[in-house]
């Protein structure tokens, strides 16, 4: 949810949602035009960030840390788990959508070693 937009960048805030349920991840997304930075502002935060390929490759997990700044560079796949009392500001381009950012669907085996990472992850933070 955009919180404030200034000139060409908004800052956003982030919550938990099913959708970003460990269980839900089958895909990845980059934004074609800009860096993304994202701020952990409580509970817990996993930044899973696949490369710059044309499709993730290789993909590597990040436990955020509350108040450190992550800054995903622009054509890099993301995606982020949260525990279901987190917050996150995030800081894009205000035009940042589906226009200029691609979606890469993982294959089987890549959805199923991300989804257990990601419930590992939560089971650790409670």
């Amino acid at each position: 949810q955009p919180l404030v937009t200034y000139g060409s960048w908004r800052v956003a805030a982030l919550r938990y949602m099913d959708a970003l349920a460990p269980d839900r991840i089958d895909s990845m997304e980059r934004h074609t035009a800009t860096d993304e930075v994202f701020i952990l502002v409580s509970g817990s935060g996993m930044l899973i960030l696949g490369g710059n390929d044309r499709v993730v490759s290789d993909p590597q997990s990040i436990k955020m840390n509350i108040g450190d700044v992550y800054n995903v560079k622009k054509n890099t796949w993301h995606t982020i788990i949260l525990s279901k009392d987190a917050k996150v500001i995030l800081v894009e381009n205000e035009d940042t959508g589906k226009a200029n950012s691609d979606f890469n669907f993982l294959n089987r085996d890549l959805q199923e070693s991300l989804q257990s990472s990601a419930r590992e992850f939560l089971e650790s933070v409670k």
